[in-house]
């Protein structure tokens, strides 16, 4: 197994030189960081180019094991996250949290891809009850979120096949016990790229 810093300037290499994060930080950029060996600073960029112009499963896995070696593992997860997506596509939402005076939770729970509640996304079984499905959720910009909270999220279903009828506008419901805990508005629905 190559080290992480290895495995970092392999991740540069996996990019188009004229590739550019949102915030206009640059390949060249990355590769000046890896001169000087600013390792953390270089891993953080290349996940800023990567959400900004498409990347390959092979760039995300060895930006999670470089992440896992530097012991960054909220990275890491987003690294194998963004992975996941490339694989099975993307369905982002913007969630709404009910507050506990609505029936919802009564706490904050950590928005970085470990929370896996069910979602009625429309399916309904032969008894005409909502057939729900399981999708892990990733809260963009946010480490916690809680009761009546309201961001952009990213959902990752157990079975993407299932999901692959929503659109832009649709509404979808949380449900991590009987009453609904939160409500979704699709807001972009993107195949996958392999």
């Amino acid at each position: 197994m190559d080290d992480a810093f290895t495995l970092i300037r392999q991740a540069v290499n996996l990019l188009p030189e004229d590739a550019t994060a949102e915030n206009g930080v640059t390949v060249g950029d990355v590769r000046e960081y890896i001169a000087h060996q600013e390792w953390e600073m270089a891993l953080g960029i290349l996940i800023e180019i990567g959400d900004s112009c498409p990347a390959c499963v092979e760039f995300w896995d060895l930006l999670a094991e470089a992440a896992r070696q530097m012991m960054l593992d909220r990275s890491r997860r987003w690294c194998e996250w963004r992975g996941w997506e490339v694989q099975h596509g993307t369905v982002r939402v913007t969630l709404s949290l009910l507050g506990p005076e609505e029936g919802g939770r009564r706490s904050a729970f950590s928005g970085d891809g470990r929370l896996r509640p069910l979602w009625d996304i429309g399916h309904r079984t032969p008894g005409g009850e909502p057939d729900l499905s399981i999708a892990t959720l990733w809260v963009e910009f946010a480490e916690e979120f809680g009761p009546g909270d309201k961001a952009d999220a990213r959902l990752a279903p157990l079975s993407p096949e299932r999901w692959r009828h929503l659109k832009c506008g649709d509404v979808i419901t949380m449900h991590e016990a009987r009453p609904v805990a939160g409500t979704a508005v699709v807001i972009e629905v993107l195949p996958p790229r392999t």
